[in-house]
């Protein structure tokens, strides 16, 4: 992991992926159409799209399909202020995820900074919907960067893991909105582990890093430290793959096997729970992360 000019060679082998195709990925697709409901699969051009809609999963994206900033590596639109929650939205989610008959969900948002909550209670609402629809469901929270607070609310409705991303090493931060900070996210992510460790282990709290944007490995492994110091449990690292022209370019790829030795020092580290190749994210096979971690 050494730094030098951009990747500039054709996409590898070990990243190509197939186009959704099959009566699942269809079914998957009209069902979010009738609920009114958006996906981060779509939003942010996720690689595994086909994969995971392809065996009926999806990351739901609530708050609308507007972020409030605008970090140099992410395709979801953004602009100074998102639409208006919508009040029905937590229900149609959960009428969703019955109707797929998931047994693990994950639910994400944009940032939204505009709202006075950033949209804390709305995202509490969706999963305190998830779990009232009385069947065996784990719920995982992708969510911002919330504080003292905010987060709160949304431990106190009980999700199974609740994620937050710190994206790439302390060096590269800047590719990051600069309302977003690295103490800002280890912060996040300490307070869940404060609850977690009040709860015998609940939620499992979980980060991940994309990899190839110019990060040394000494400062990969830091960060690693960072994370369980911070009481992160578990960790994905995955490629960073830019979804247009108009995102930061990739600066390197790295190999499968390049992964595969960083989860080794991911599990050397205290990870009870590594998800490290190059098309991971970090509801990429989540289910499975869960029953490790």
């Amino acid at each position: 992991m050494t730094t030098g000019s951009r990747a500039t060679e054709r996409l590898p082998r070990w990243l190509r992926v197939g186009l959704p195709s099959g009566g699942n990925w269809r079914r998957v697709s009209s069902i979010l159409e009738r609920r009114g409901l958006r996906t981060v699969c779509d939003s942010a051009r996720c690689p595994n799209k086909a994969e995971c809609w392809g065996s009926s999963t999806a990351t739901f994206m609530v708050l609308g399909s507007v972020c409030t900033r605008g970090c140099r590596f992410c395709a979801v639109r953004h602009g100074k202020a998102g639409e208006t929650p919508r009040i029905e939205e937590p229900e149609e989610l959960a009428l969703a995820v019955a109707e797929l008959g998931l047994s693990y969900a994950v639910v994400t948002s944009v940032d939204r900074d505009d709202l006075p909550d950033r949209g804390s209670w709305h995202f509490a609402a969706c999963a305190r919907a998830l779990k009232a629809l009385g069947r065996p469901l784990r719920i995982e929270l992708l969510v911002p960067d919330y504080r003292e607070g905010e987060i709160e609310v949304i431990l106190d409705a009980h999700p199974d893991v609740l994620a937050h991303n710190v994206e790439t090493v302390e060096r590269l931060q800047c590719l990051r909105d600069a309302r977003a900070s690295y103490a800002a996210s280890l912060r996040t992510l300490s307070l869940a582990a404060m609850r977690s460790r009040e709860q015998g282990g609940s939620p499992v709290v979980k980060s991940s890093l994309m990899l190839g944007l110019g990060e040394e490995r000494g400062e990969v492994l830091r960060a690693m430290d960072d994370l369980r110091e911070a009481g992160c449990v578990s960790l994905v690292l995955g490629q960073y793959l830019r979804p247009t022209g108009l995102q930061t370019e990739v600066f390197r790829y790295l190999p499968p096997e390049e992964f595969t030795l960083l989860a080794e020092e991911a599990r050397s580290r205290g990870f009870s729970s590594v998800v490290s190749a190059p098309l991971a994210r970090t509801s990429y096979h989540a289910r499975a992360s869960f029953e490790v971690a």
